[in-house]
């Protein structure tokens, strides 16, 4: 029980024999830890691959399964066997569920309690209201997930099952329809979705299931529930995902046109109409689906800097996909704005977002570049690669993207596993990382203010 003494102008917190549980973060951590090793090593086992796996090769592969990055060192159809890819495909399902439902989810098989405080926690990690239940919560998003996973599998069947045969046609479309829903970018074809660039009717249906993955469950249900209302009746979060998501699209739509339409090696070769919707399937799988339906190496580098820009703006929260999140980047960016106009409060859609909002929007983008930029240094020093390769590379892995600019393929093993580490934050997210390294320790003194030259 916490106690508090009054000792002249100063309120001390003590705890009173209360017992040290995990903390969040660690829960977290813990969760993804317990599945990623005993995968690795499943995977390094001769059921699992055709011609075996190292374990540094199975580690990375699963960490990138688990954390629905994409990226890998070996080619996901060819390399494994049909147990193989049923484990990739069952690792995407569980890393897109978001570690907070993977927490509760183990912790219930195993007869662990909750807390009120992890509870609290993994609530608010799901984008929801104190008041409802988390064990229904979790079913729920259960339930949407199979059911876009399973129409996905459908309406991709009508193409993969006349080419590939019934067994098959289904399987690739399963597990298609379950890694992009989950953003998890895996392909079992050796050059991702180059074959049907200009293909709609596998396309279109890929797009839309990793763009609904990445609205996230909090958006969906606000949707359904309050739809009869409009607009006005969603909540702030929501209005926020409705109007940037599709605006990050047009904007990244457009610039991919414009940068690459006369590239022979990219969009050059194919009609008008066929580049519009590489373009479109381009700027949607930046913002951390992973697949490609036209060759990364060989794009420019101006449009290489947009998809990075988009990649590392990422997806929404408490979604399957990943980057810093879009409500962090508008946020911050609207916080910026404000500042510039000398306004004291932070308000989009006649709603004011309370100032610790504002700062862990901030925080998260300050942490996120200091990991990155230690990360991209440390692959300097591993990696014989281009700065721009190294880049691309790095942020692809954080934002949990897959996208390669080629040097995934060519990793030396320090590189791999120093890529392992980047994905696995990038997935837990940073702010889990920084607070398991500050152990924050909430206080009651004050001290005076001061002034601080900046700027």
């Amino acid at each position: 029980m916490s106690v508090i003494d009054r000792k002249g102008s100063i309120f001390a917190i003590k705890q009173d024999g209360e017992k040290k549980g995990w903390s969040e973060p660690k829960i977290i951590l813990g969760s993804f830890l317990s599945i990623l090793v005993p995968s690795a090593v499943l995977l390094t086992m001769p059921l699992f691959s055709v011609s075996g796996l190292s374990f540094a090769d199975a580690l990375f592969t699963a960490t990138s399964a688990i954390s629905v990055t994409g990226l890998g060192v070996v080619d996901t159809g060819s390399h494994f066997t049909i147990e193989g890819q049923v484990l990739l495909m069952l690792l995407m399902q569980i890393g897109g569920l978001g570690q907070m439902t993977l927490s509760a989810i183990l912790l219930y098989i195993f007869g662990v309690r909750l807390s009120l405080k992890q509870q609290s926690a993994a609530k608010e990690a799901l984008g929801q209201e104190k008041g409802i239940n988390l064990r229904k919560l979790v079913k729920k998003i259960i339930i949407f997930a199979m059911i876009a996973e399973l129409f996905g599998m459908a309406v991709l069947a009508f193409t993969w099952v006349p080419e590939l045969g019934w067994r098959k046609g289904l399987w690739y479309s399963l597990f298609h329809a379950v890694s992009a829903f989950n953003n998890a970018g895996f392909s079992l074809f050796s050059d991702s979705l180059m074959h049907y660039v200009s293909n709609p009717e596998v396309v279109i249906p890929l797009a839309l299931l990793f763009i609904f993955g990445g609205l996230g469950f909090t958006v969906i249900a606000d949707v359904s529930a309050h739809w009869r209302r409009g607009f006005r009746g969603f909540n702030l979060h929501t209005k926020i995902m409705l109007i940037a998501t599709p605006v990050l699209l047009l904007f990244g739509t457009v610039m991919f046109w414009l940068l690459e339409h006369n590239n022979i090696h990219t969009m050059g070769h194919l009609s008008e109409e066929g580049q519009w919707l590489a373009a479109f399937f381009q700027s949607a799988t930046a913002r951390t689906a992973g697949f490609n339906s036209i060759d990364i190496t060989q794009m420019g580098q101006p449009a290489l800097l947009i998809m990075i820009v988009l990649m590392l703006i990422g997806a929404g929260s408490a979604s399957t996909g990943g980057g810093i999140k879009v409500s962090t980047f508008v946020v911050a960016v609207v916080a910026t704005w404000s500042f510039l106009r000398q306004k004291q409060n932070v308000v989009m859609f006649r709603r004011t977002v309370s100032w610790p909002k504002v700062t862990r929007s901030l925080a998260i983008i300050v942490v996120s570049g200091i990991i990155l930029t230690f990360s991209m240094f440390l692959l300097m020093l591993t990696e014989k690669a281009s700065f721009e390769k190294v880049m691309f590379e790095t942020i692809s892995a954080f934002a949990t993207v897959g996208l390669s600019a080629g040097l995934t393929a060519e990793l030396s093993e320090p590189g791999k596993y120093i890529m392992v580490v980047i994905m696995i934050i990038g997935r837990i997210g940073p702010m889990t990382l920084a607070y398991m390294l500050a152990k924050p320790k909430p206080t009651l003194l004050k001290y005076p203010e001061d002034n601080v030259l900046t700027g």
